[in-house]
Parts: C-alpha cells; sequence; structure tokens
C-alpha cells in the first residue's frame, strides 16, 4: 500500500512505542535500577541480552527520531501510530516519590511528540502499577493534563509484598477511573515470573508475553473486573497471547470449579468485551484470533521499531484474506470508534469500499 492510500485510510497502528529521555534520566543511579537490570538479565540469559542490546541500540534513531519515524510510517502505509513509551521504561522498581516523577515525564514526552504532529499520532503514558494508590492520580495527568488517550501497564507488578495482579481489589479505583474517563488501557506485559526457565533461545519472549497476557488476561477475567466495570476499554498486545484462542479449558473450570466462578459468565464470553491488536504474525493466528473475538475487536498493531514486530502491518492484515470490511474494521475503523485516531488532514473518513480500492 502507498502511503498515500495509507494518508486516505487513515491506518491506524496501534503499538508503537518510543523512548522518552526525561524517564532515563530520572532513573540513572536511582537506588533499585541496578537490582531491576540483574533480575531482566536473569530472566532473558546472556545470548538473548547481547543481541536484543544491540538490536535496541540500532533503533534509536526509530525510537526518538521524528523524521525517521514518519518515513518509516510512510513506507509501511501507516497513516496513523498510537505511540506508547518502550514497556522497559515502566520502572516498576520505583518507590513512590520516583514513580511519580518517571510518570509524568513519560506522559509529558509522549505529550511532545504528539503535539509535533497532532494528525500523525495520539499517545499513551503510565501509572506506576507498583503502587495502586497513585494510579489514579497519573491516569488524570496522563489525560486530563497531558491529553493523552489512555496509558499503558504490564501484566504484573512485583512489590514487595505481594504481587500486584490485575486483579488486586487495590487496583479498583484505577479501573474505575479509566471507565469513567473512558480511557484506554494498553496491557503490554514486560518481563516474565518464569524467570530462567525462559533464558534460552529468546523464550522469554516467544513464550513469556504469550504467557504474561494469558494470564493477565485470566485474572481480569476471573475476578470480575470486566464485569463490575463495563465501560473499561481494555487493549491487549500481541493478540492477547494464548489465551482467546484457548478459552474452552477456562469455560470448563467455571462450570466445574466454585473458585473459579467469580466472573457472572463463561470466561470465553468476555472475549467480547476486549479489544486486542493483530500482532500474531502468520495469517492463520489473525483469522483464529478475528473468529474467537469479532472483527470489531481487532486493532492493527506493529511493535514499530523492535525486532519481534513487523514492518508490513497493513500487508499483514490484508494477508489474512478477511475480506474487505473485516480488513478496513481492522487497519482504521476499530481505531476510530475507540477513540485513539486523530482528526485527518479532511473530516472525511474512508468507507469499506473505498478501502478495498487501495489494496495495493
Amino acid at each position: 500500500m502507498t502511503s498515500g492510500a495509507a494518508a486516505s485510510t487513515r491506518t491506524v497502528d496501534v503499538h508503537a512505542h518510543v523512548i522518552v529521555p526525561e524517564v532515563e534520566a530520572a532513573v540513572a543511579g536511582q537506588p533499585g535500577l541496578a537490582a531491576h537490570r540483574e533480575l531482566d538479565a536473569r530472566r532473558n540469559g546472556a545470548e538473548s541480552m547481547a543481541v536484543s542490546g544491540r538490536m535496541f541500540g540500532s533503533r534509536i534513531p526509530q525510537l526518538t527520531v521524528l523524521d525517521r519515524r514518519l518515513a518509516d510510517m510512510d513506507a509501511a502505509g501507516v497513516a496513523v501510530q498510537v505511540i506508547s513509551p518502550s514497556p522497559s521504561q515502566y520502572h516498576y522498581w520505583a518507590e513512590p516519590e520516583l514513580a511519580k516523577v518517571v510518570c509524568r515525564s513519560a506522559n509529558r514526552g509522549v505529550a511532545a511528540i504528539v503535539a509535533e504532529e497532532p494528525t500523525r499520532f495520539t499517545g499513551l503514558g503510565l501509572v506506576p502499577l507498583q503502587h495502586p494508590d497513585l494510579c489514579v492520580e497519573l491516569l488524570d495527568d496522563a489525560v486530563g493534563e497531558c491529553g493523552l488517550v489512555g496509558v499503558e501497564i504490564s501484566s504484573h507488578a512485583p512489590t514487595a509484598g505481594r504481587t500486584i495482579e490485575l486483579g488486586d481489589e487495590r487496583l479498583e479505583p484505577f479501573w474505575r477511573r479509566a471507565a469513567e474517563l473512558g480511557a484506554v488501557i494498553f496491557l503490554h506485559p514486560f518481563g516474565c515470573t518464569l524467570d530462567e526457565r525462559l533464558d534460552h533461545f529468546y523464550l522469554s519472549n516467544t513464550v513469556g508475553q504469550p504467557v504474561e497476557n494469558a494470564v493477565a488476561l485470566s485474572h481480569l477475567i476471573f475476578s470480575g473486573v470486566l464485569d463490575r466495570h463495563p465501560g473499561l476499554e481494555l487493549l491487549a498486545a500481541h493478540g492477547g497471547g494464548y489465551l482467546p484462542t484457548f478459552l474452552g479449558r477456562s469455560d470448563h473450570a467455571w462450570e466445574v470449579r466454585p473458585e473459579a466462578r467469580g466472573c457472572l459468565q463463561k470466561p470465553s464470553s468476555y472475549l467480547r468485551k476486549l479489544h486486542f491488536d493483530s500482532l500474531v504474525h502468520t495469517p492463520e493466528a489473525l483469522r483464529a484470533l478475528v473468529a474467537a473475538a469479532g472483527p470489531d475487536r481487532v486493532l492493527m498493531g506493529s511493535d514499530y521499531p523492535f525486532d519481534m514486530g513487523v514492518t508490513d502491518p497493513v500487508d499483514r492484515v490484508l494477508a489474512a484474506g478477511l475480506g474487505a470490511d473485516a480488513e478496513y474494521a481492522i487497519t482504521t475503523g476499530n481505531a476510530q470508534a475507540l477513540g485513539v485516531c486523530p482528526p485527518g488532514p479532511s473530516s472525511e473518513s474512508v468507507s469499506p469500499e473505498s478501502f478495498q480500492g487501495v489494496k495495493a
């Protein structure tokens, strides 16, 4: 697809990252950073850490230079990116005051990029998931003060006490406020608690990310968060991981195990209350995700600019052969409905019929 076609169809990539330099400046030399990096190294293994270091270094221009990003978007046929900080900038080890600085810096850094190209970008900020009592304040900062469309969170937050899972009662005010604001919550795991079991072959990512997505979404579903907050707009990266296409076992547990009845309906029914990005890598997997969740619940995502992402997200959607209506919905329409697509150069939005004519 050409860049001109992208501009006319307003194709939206909901999974694209930036680095906010102010965040790294805030955490430099802080107690806890070294331990955090040691844990990351232990989970990934020496070989993957070395490869990732080279990969990350080579992508600094894409993560920080606006003109390079725009050129890559045009080449891929992407009109709009919903940008979010690299998950490496969560810094969930930070104590409350530093955590506020991290999140406020991230929120303002992302907002500044959006302000430079407001028809090409919308943005997601950060909240300190490790400090649930601060999450509402920092969500309000991201959405109310900085004009972002929501925030990005990981699958859990480690703490000195018990791990904060997404179904933790301490997060109830955060979910309530997110629903009130209509804020999009982008679930993007960082780090898998299977630790050294995944420290070879890059299993920490290829297996760990889908596992973490499935665990986090299961906590949300089984704990009843989605029942209590029906207006919550949650978008899961990596197609929701292993969860969407293997919920039969969860449904069975809901039917036969009393402790699995924390939600009002079968777990599989909640797929229609969630959103998923399209980053599942094969046409077969994308067709399965659409069949499970519905074409109106999947949005195009690339994981720009990292190596586990794709450089051709529009073409990947088209390759699944889903038909013009579903293709338009995934690349454009669902993002508009979710409220993460900025106004385009004109107020006209393309129809599925006209989208069919620009499949270059």
